[in-house]
């Protein structure tokens, strides 16, 4: 059945932790940690920031609110992501798509001409004032080059992408770029490290990144737990953890039923997924998804909906929400059970793992641009849940999951699965490699840096009074052309650079 046009429900992620902090926050000097609101504070600048931190640190909730902030102000950033997934999470498009990249691998003066003189990209970046990129582990040194490069040429502007603020978000301890082999290229007698890491390219240097390292947790609710998953962040891993992960393994026969399976590869979770609803008595209810827009736009969608195009449902079926609504009481990762459908709209009713009974209707996927929808899919936020990929469990927070990690080919591919994952209790292991508790040791050493760096940044932070902070603030919205409410007229809105423009000029207070 083809599913109707829905109201829109944009893509947010505010499963994540509030920024109710004490306002005095600024003066206090023993604060180890970098918080949410300090982050926020230093996004409002306009600096280039690096946001980073461990899963559950709520990167993707201080990029929202920061959204929030500058569409209050009438400045409309560019939501990007290095993968369709994570673009999807954000309500955004993939940094290859919105820069006119595609798949390249390298750009020539021609590549630059052509991306140059396509309207649909220049219309897009040219009025650009903030371009986040999520997920950036995922990306590769060049692919961060040819974004600035792309930038600087469209905006005609030598400054560092063009001259936006900049912010990349992401854990370089989570999945790394894919690295294609190139078997064809003649060896040679040094043996020379590829860089692999956005990190290791130079428009990162040129940025001048400021290093917000996020360390308060919200998706972990367990202290042992918590310290096994450290202990792998921090390559401390030893037999006592090990002991604690042992507890946790089952045999086949002892997979508790309605609990979502996480595999490494695609193939055990189809054929999971398919055996588990072949199971159920009854012909499969079918919900299509619907699209509207641009083909190349809606295939941008399609690829980052965790909701597949065509989804088959029984009752019994185990599912799992693809999106968030906390006002209907479900979030992304949310599990369930089909306990019915209903008779007038055949929508299914599905029964949460806390008790709740939620009537499932469709929602939106959209793109936008300039504050229009240029792209939008309608689906049910369900996908069967009996088995997921780890790829695709990224930015999820499950209670309970059964992971085979016995085939984990890649660094961090483990800690990611095992992130997931509120408590120990909720774990149920199959099987592991040696692998499955290792991550990459260059991002290790690195890692070290960007505390070092984050707590610098904090302490410079500390220095400000909260009016310099609101001063830094009004300038950068000024900068963007953007709007704001003069104090004492809640009515009356002004394009902040005509206020300034009547105001004596007084130095500017220097940036982070």
């Amino acid at each position: 059945m083809e599913i109707p046009r829905r109201m829109r429900i944009l893509a947010r992620d505010d499963k994540e932790a509030t920024t109710d902090r004490d306002p005095d926050f600024r003066r206090d000097d023993n604060k180890k940690i970098m918080l949410q609101i300090q982050a926020l504070e230093i996004l409002k600048t306009g600096a280039n920031v690096f946001l980073t931190g461990e899963p559950g640190a709520g990167k993707t909730h201080t990029i929202n609110e920061y959204a929030q902030y500058l569409r209050a102000h009438e400045i409309e950033p560019a939501i990007t992501a290095a993968t369709g997934i994570a673009a999807t999470h954000l309500g955004g498009v993939t940094i290859h798509s919105w820069s006119g990249i595609g798949i390249k691998s390298e750009l020539t003066k021609l590549d630059l001409n052509y991306i140059n003189s396509n309207k649909y990209v220049t219309k897009r970046i040219k009025p650009a004032k903030v371009l986040v990129i999520d997920e950036v582990s995922m990306l590769s040194p060049s692919t961060l080059a040819m974004v600035d490069a792309v930038c600087r040429r469209v905006k005609q502007n030598i400054a560092p992408f063009g001259g936006m603020q900049i912010i990349l978000v992401g854990d370089f301890f989570q999945l790394p770029p894919i690295v294609k082999n190139n078997y064809d290229k003649t060896p040679t007698l040094l043996n020379e490290t590829v860089p692999r890491f956005a990190y290791d390219s130079p428009a990162w240097e040129r940025a001048n990144f400021i290093t917000c390292y996020l360390t308060e947790q919200y998706r972990q609710d367990d202290a042992n737990f918590l310290d096994i998953l450290t202990a792998i962040r921090r390559n401390n891993f030893t037999n006592d953890h090990l002991g604690c992960i042992k507890t946790r393994k089952i045999e086949l026969r002892q997979i508790p039923e309605d609990i979502t399976k996480l595999y490494t590869h695609n193939v055990d979770v189809d054929t999971v997924n398919s055996k588990k609803l072949a199971l159920l008595p009854n012909e499969p209810c079918e919900y299509l998804m619907n699209e509207h827009g641009h083909s190349f736009l809606t295939a941008t969608l399609k690829k980052g909906c965790l909701s597949p195009e065509v989804l088959h449902l029984k009752i019994g079926a185990s599912v799992m929400f693809t999106k968030n609504n906390s006002r209907e009481g479900y979030v992304n990762g949310t599990l369930g059970t089909v306990i019915g459908f209903e008779p007038a709209t055949s929508w299914p009713v599905v029964k949460t793992k806390n008790g709740q009974r939620i009537e499932v209707t469709p929602v939106d996927w959209t793109i936008e641009e300039d504050g229009k929808v240029r792209a939008k899919i309608t689906q049910l936020p369900l996908r069967l849940a009996w088995a997921i990929t780890v790829h695709k469990s990224q930015g999820m927070s499950l209670d309970e999951a059964t992971m085979d990690l016995s085939q984990v080919f890649e660094y961090g591919q483990g800690y990611v699965a095992l992130s997931r994952v509120r408590r120990l209790s909720g774990l149920h292991l199959l099987g592991w490699n040696e692998r499955s508790f290792q991550v990459h040791p260059e991002v290790l050493a690195k890692d070290e840096s960007f505390r070092t760096a984050s707590k610098t940044a904090e302490k410079e932070f500390i220095k400000f009074t909260p009016k310099d902070l609101k001063q830094q603030h009004l300038n950068f919205v000024a900068r963007c052309a953007g709007r704001f409410i003069v104090p004492g007229s809640e009515k009356k809105i002004l394009v902040a650079s005509k206020v300034f423009k009547k105001k004596k000029k007084k130095k500017t207070i220097g940036k982070f």
